[in-house]
């Protein structure tokens, strides 16, 4: 992140704003891409954690489903290590600031600024138009207020994600011109380590909840046996050696070895060295090692988490009061200076 993000309220540490939607189980890449980044932050940011639950909704129609998913993600992301007394753990809908400041940024957004994101475009291309919501649509402007409410000077996302906090900056910076100083100018924090972990059964591809083949993901529900038994299944080739490589024709070796270098903190020369003369039976049994080594704790904990109801609702109130101190201030000023109050 920049140094000296220019911001209106600078915290003694910069604050940071994170989202992850309630959509099902999360997997080994949804961990060392974010999770784990989130974990290791909190003593160096003001880290806000929202659980994007009205950003479901372009996805979700099951009310049942949604309420059920909530409480699993607080389960999991508090298994995790996110600690809800360094951090602000909270839900979206807690909030009635982050649609009424998702309406104003929807209303500054010229239509194709919002068109030209790239989500947008290939499901516009994919589906019929009476088949993508208008949500699909206006979703970056509210999760532009959700960034802005909290005058977030960092949002760490994926590189997917970059587009949509660009156009954060862009409608920060035009309500900062047309109506004064008001919004901090967030940056885009991209993590490389770990960024990207690809599927067991197609390495070219990123680890996704979305495949139907549960094969090529690990979840963070799966039991030892489960994650040994999908880890031998992993897809390698007839090569033997076992070294680093950018050949896509050895991207399922690859994907095995820098899973273990993210697992052990090892680096790549250690790595090769360790399985020279080897085989990939034992590279595998190396990987689900490790693989199970970090899982489990998390497992059991969710499950002991989850059965206690009155915890979770105990955090995510806290969660809601200290948001709101700051998005009721945020809001307050917004309206004044459009002229509502």
């Amino acid at each position: 992140m920049s140094e000296n993000p220019a911001s209106p309220t600078t915290p003694s540490k910069p604050r940071v704003l994170s989202g992850i939607q309630p959509s099902g189980i999360l997997h080994l890449g949804n961990y060392l891409g974010a999770i784990s980044n989130w974990v290791a932050d909190q003593a160096h940011y003001e880290n806000f954690f929202m659980i994007a639950d009205y950003h479901a909704l372009t996805s979700v129609s099951d009310g049942a489903e949604l309420r059920k998913n909530r409480r699993e993600i607080v389960a999991m992301l508090l298994a995790c290590g996110i600690d809800p007394q360094q951090s602000v753990l909270f839900y979206q809908s807690q909030l009635p600031e982050h649609t009424e400041l998702g309406w104003i940024m929807t209303c500054l957004s010229p239509l194709g600024w919002l068109e030209r994101m790239t989500q947008y475009k290939d499901k516009s291309a994919k589906y019929a138009q009476e088949g993508i919501s208008t949500g699909l649509l206006t979703y970056p402007a509210l999760q532009a207020a959700d960034i802005l409410l909290y005058q977030a000077q960092g949002v760490p996302v994926g590189e997917d994600q970059r587009q949509h906090v660009e156009l954060t900056r862009d409608l920060a910076q035009r309500f900062n011109h047309l109506f004064g100083e008001t919004f901090t100018i967030p940056q885009v924090f991209i993590r490389k380590e770990g960024a990207k972990v690809m599927s067991l059964t197609e390495p070219v591809r990123k680890m996704s909840k979305s495949d139907k083949e549960s094969d090529g993901r690990i979840e963070l529900l799966d039991s030892a046996d489960v994650i040994r038994r999908k880890i031998r299944r992993a897809q390698t080739d007839s090569l033997r050696e076992i070294c680093f490589s950018d050949d896509p024709e050895r991207a399922g070796v690859n994907n095995l070895l820098e899973l273990y270098k993210i697992l052990t903190h090892k680096e790549p020369a250690t790595i090769t060295a360790e399985f020279e003369g080897k085989g990939y039976g034992e590279l595998k049994d190396a990987v689900a090692d490790v693989v199970v080594a970090v899982v489990n704790p998390i497992r059991e904990e969710y499950h002991r988490l989850l059965t206690d109801r009155a915890h979770i609702e105990q955090v995510m109130a806290g969660g809601k009061e200290r948001a709101q101190a700051v998005a009721r201030k945020t809001l307050g000023k917004v309206k004044k200076r459009i002229g509502m109050v």
